[in-house]
Parts: structure tokens; sequence; C-alpha cells
């Protein structure tokens, strides 16, 4: 099981390359009257980190949740 996690790992990283290597343009980011300027996979890189923040956020406040309520 080892090796499906290293090709799926691996295949991630080139897709990551790849994607990086070929939006390297700067393109305008707006939010709430702020903007950004920067390559598109630098942004796409910043949601992602963020998303993944969240995402950890929601997954341990739930995980404590049932555990508190187990411990009931």
């Amino acid at each position: 099981m080892r090796w499906v996690y290293l090709i799926i790992i691996v295949v991630f990283v080139v897709a990551v390359a790849l994607f990086t290597i070929q939006n390297l343009g700067l393109v305008t980011m707006a939010f709430l009257g702020f903007s950004v300027r920067a390559p598109l996979a630098v942004l796409t890189a910043i949601v992602y980190l963020l998303g993944a923040a969240t995402g950890a956020s929601v997954l341990a406040l739930l995980r404590k949740s049932v555990h508190g309520s187990r411990a009931r």
C-alpha cells in the first residue's frame, strides 16, 4: 500500500509542477476592495493552503465535538 501512496504523491507533485510552469503569467485578483497582482500559480497555492487550514480546523472542531459527546 505504501507504493500506491508514493505513486499518488509523485503524480500530484508532477501535476503541480506542470501547472506552475505553465501559469507564470500575472493575474489580478480582487476581493472586498483589495486587489492583488501575482502569478496564477502563487495565488492558487495561497488559496489552496487557506482552504486546507480551514478544512483542518473544521475537522478538529468536529472531532472534539464528537469526543465530548461520547464522554457524557
